[in-house]
């Protein structure tokens, strides 16, 4: 029995004899985890080029630890059924086995729904029509996902074996047995040898990234867009394709990916920053970061068309068990209506129907500058035209799309922006670079692919590493300090505008990532509140720790007191804060 230790909460287990690989434990990325590890491999038999990887996934006890899903099998078991091949006609490891699913019973049905929703979306007409769908639409949209489908909605289990660890052993296939031994601890067992596994995250502690984000140092812009995400699912040395958006200062997020923390933590964004998300749809590269936003101190604005927002709530809801009609209570639902531009303070917004086998949109952003609009175009996911060709029968009793749709979506997908960001991951559910050489947008950056460029490719357009900034309106007022204004009015309620001016009439200082702000025992002559990025508290005979972030105030409390630190700040990103002498601030309290 081989066991290794993959990374936080992920472990895998390994018995040749029986032909068994357990993947234990799936949170984000967890595919990534074992590429790196070289558990999932590309090799060769018979002719066929496959990957390896696992073929029983081991669901962790609890959906949520530390504020971070636990249980998303989504990619793991469509990295079983098609990249090992364990579904495809004619392959090696198409014997009829199905990838396993094991765990608590509530766990193993919750997974079962959170796949169907994953691979469909909305399952009927009559969801579709619930969320807003005009009938004839909805008609015209089942047509199509019946197509992407293959003819027909399929049942997880169809796909899936699950096995349920209940009070006792539970025996896998080979003879190896499974039992929980606590909540979230497991022991397996094969011919007398065991191995326990421990899926629980300790205090403070969070999955790991499979990829190193670095450090930037971003400008809040008037609008501009900071690229968070170029890779896949797949790719395990980038984030997934995602964008934040500033707008007047403000973050906006386009989809919410694996690690989204991570991203935002690299990229010196507190979530108490993040203003809205804009959804393009529910699958998990672009959907599993939402409990991250879950912890702002505010409900963040939730920006999609009705249709993809019902097949989101429905997804969460079945690995969450938070009922769908709940969603409105973690975000400030802002519907919108698909093809039509809506203002949001200033900022327009368009999402347009895109062809994928769950609900999607992509959008186009707009706002007025000199003699018209700079505008960006964020198009994930979208389908190649080749493949959508091939799906054109205007015959509404067959499964597929009309050819009218057809050169809607053509036109829909060519109309220029200033900066357009392509889904390029090719095969049956993504886009193609090609289809975009006559574009006439003024820059085109390709993403969503785990693949390098080709000479092709490359020629038709951008890269945008993680962490770049494409500015299309440069800004030309300092949104820290309009922040800052806001923090000390609100900490300081009733207090005159003039006396606030005396605090803000302080130096804006810039910490280097890892550098510490206010040392344990130390006497704090200086108070810091914290413009952006994100601070760490740390306690040396503690293990509990916390984060601030933008609005938090560092040693205020030891500068009134007089008293040292009880505690060590340390900068987690690049940080900025308003220094205010610790005497002055005294005398103002």
């Amino acid at each position: 029995m081989r066991v290794v230790p993959v990374s936080t909460g992920i472990s895998w287990v390994e018995v040749p004899e029986a032909d068994l690989r357990v993947l234990c434990g799936c949170p984000a990325d967890s595919v990534k985890h074992l590429i790196k590890r070289g558990l999932i491999i590309p090799t060769e038999r018979a002719g066929v080029t496959f990957e390896t990887g696992p073929n029983v996934i081991l669901l962790s006890d609890v959906s949520l630890q530390n504020g971070a899903f636990c249980n998303l099998s989504e990619f793991p078991i469509l990295q079983m059924l098609y990249r090992q091949g364990m579904i495809i006609p004619g392959h090696p490891n198409c014997t009829g086995r199905k990838p396993l699913i094991m765990g608590l019973a509530q766990q193993v049905e919750a997974q079962l729904e959170y796949v169907l929703r994953g691979n469909y979306g909305l399952l009927s007409e009559e969801e579709m029509v619930a969320a807003g769908v005009p009938p004839e639409m909805a008609q015209e949209w089942m047509r199509m996902k019946l197509r992407f489908a293959f003819g027909a909605i399929r049942p997880p289990r169809d796909l899936l074996d699950t096995c349920v660890i209940g009070d006792g052993p539970a025996i896998l296939p080979g003879g190896v047995t499974v039992r929980r031994l606590e909540l979230n601890v497991f022991e397996f067992d094969y011919d007398g040898e065991t191995a326990i596994v421990d899926l629980n995250l300790g205090m403070g502690r969070t999955y790991e990234t499979p990829y190193h984000l670095g450090y930037h140092d971003l400008e809040r812009g008037y609008f501009s867009i900071v690229h968070s995400g170029e890779g896949d699912g797949w790719d395990p040395e980038r984030a997934a394709m995602s964008t934040i958006m500033m707008f007047q200062g403000k973050v906006y997020l386009i989809d919410a990916g694996p690690n989204i923390h991570g991203a935002l933590q690299a990229l010196g964004i507190g979530v108490q920053e993040v203003e809205g998300i804009f959804h393009t749809h529910c699958h998990d590269d672009h959907f599993c970061g939402l409990t991250t936003l879950f912890r702002a101190d505010h409900r963040i604005k939730y920006y999609a068309v009705p249709a993809v927002r019902a097949s989101v709530a429905k997804k969460l809801s079945a690995l969450t068990a938070i009922a769908e009609d709940s969603f409105g209570e973690y975000f400030e639902i802002c519907d919108l209506d698909l093809g039509v531009w809506s203002n949001i303070d200033g900022l327009e917004v368009m999402p347009i129907f895109s062809p994928h086998p769950v609900e999607t949109t992509v959008f186009h952003f707009r706002t007025p500058w000199e003699e018209g609009y700079r505008s960006y175009a964020h198009m994930a996911d979208i389908v190649s035209l080749d493949v959508l060709g091939q799906m054109v029968d205007d015959d509404e009793t067959h499964h597929g799309i009309s050819s009218e749709l057809m050169t809607q979506v053509r036109e829909d997908y060519l109309v220029p922006a200033d900066i357009k960001k392509l889904d390029i991951g090719g095969g049956l559910i993504h886009g193609c670079a090609e289809d975009f050489r006559g574009d006439a947008s003024g820059k085109i950056i390709l993403s969503h692919t785990a693949l390098p460029l080709t000479r092709v490719q490359k020629s038709i357009g951008s890269g945008a590493p993680f962490g770049t900034v494409d500015d299309l309106i440069p800004s030309h007022q300092e949104y820290r300090l309009r922040a800052a204004h806001g923090y000390l009015a609100a900490y300081f309620l009733g207090v005159p505008e003039h006396q606030i001016r005396i605090l803000l009439n302080h130096p804006v200082v810039t910490f280097n990532p890892e550098s510490i702000l206010l040392r344990e025992g130390s006497i704090c002559d200086d108070v810091y509140l914290i413009l952006t990025g994100l601070v760490e508290t740390i306690e040396a005979d503690s293990d509990h720790n916390a984060t601030l972030s933008a609005g938090a105030m560092v040693g205020e409390s030891y500068a009134l007191s007089g008293e040292p630190s009880l505690e060590t700040f340390r900068a987690l990103s690049f940080v900025r804060v308003l220094r205010i002498p610790s005497a002055l601030y005294r005398n103002f309290v």
